[in-house]
């Protein structure tokens, strides 16, 4: 049985819909087919982005934040060392690490998620894809990056690293780098982590030597360079093919 009011949901609204419990079959099936289109869009807009490294972090710093201008440096540092620079695309550390990619002629995408406040896509991005699910946003995020930079950032920034890196202790990414960007920032958390998660048994002393933890841009993009490259050896390729069959 169909859900009448279907049609007439936004993307949020849908969202809320699916999530609040069983409904009519044919009202998860559009919900589906809806997720699916949107992936199907998302693969199709980045699949030529190139070697990706993804900054996540916060929206609500401006330019006059320290962390602004240090993820700023972030973006030009990866885009000097050949990587495309991929954020949520939006306001805050995301366009800083855009704005920095462009300013050092490299290339700038944004996954935007579409929310009724906070979240536009910023000014400094070649190419961006709308999302309107959550889920769907940080699949794309991971898919296509070979290294994972977490500036400071609220619940958002830390869904992104934590999933992050339970898909690598999980064995369904590979070992790609992870850095933090901020040591005073992230001191309380991976001091938490430390003495609680792996002093309890929760967690594996690994998972935390898996973390690099910097102030410095250029230290970072040292470390996602040997490793993402040099370890897993993927260069800067390989290069996809444009298929005229699909349309590319």
């Amino acid at each position: 049985m169909s859900d009448p009011e279907w049609g007439k949901k936004t993307g949020d609204s849908k969202e809320r819909h699916f999530l609040s419990g069983p409904r009519a079959r044919g009202s998860d099936l559009l919900f589906a087919a809806d997720v699916v289109r949107e992936l199907v869009g998302g693969f199709r807009a980045l699949h030529f982005v190139g070697p990706c490294v993804t900054v996540f972090g916060s929206a609500r710093f401006d330019e006059q934040h320290p962390y602004y201008a240090l993820a700023r440096h972030m973006g030009g540092a990866l885009a000097g060392a050949g990587f495309t620079v991929m954020t949520g695309g939006g306001p805050g550390v995301m366009e800083a690490a855009n704005r920095g990619a462009r300013e050092a002629g490299g290339a700038s995408i944004g996954c935007n998620i579409v929310l009724p406040v906070e979240q536009q896509a910023n000014p400094y991005l070649d190419r961006f894809f709308e999302c309107r699910y959550f889920f769907v946003r940080k699949l794309l995020l991971a898919k296509y990056s070979y290294a994972f930079i977490a500036a400071p950032g609220g619940f958002g920034t830390l869904d992104e690293l934590f999933e992050v890196l339970v898909l690598i202790q999980t064995g369904k990414m590979k070992d790609f780098p992870v850095v933090l960007l901020g040591k005073s920032y992230w001191g309380g958390l991976l001091g938490y982590v430390r003495d609680t998660l792996i002093a309890q048994g929760t967690i594996a002393p690994l998972d935390l030597e898996r973390i690099l933890v910097t102030d410095d841009p250029e230290e970072a993009v040292a470390h996602v360079r040997d490793v993402a490259m040099s370890e897993f050896g993927l260069s800067y390729g390989p290069k996809a093919k444009r298929r005229w069959w699909m349309l590319e």
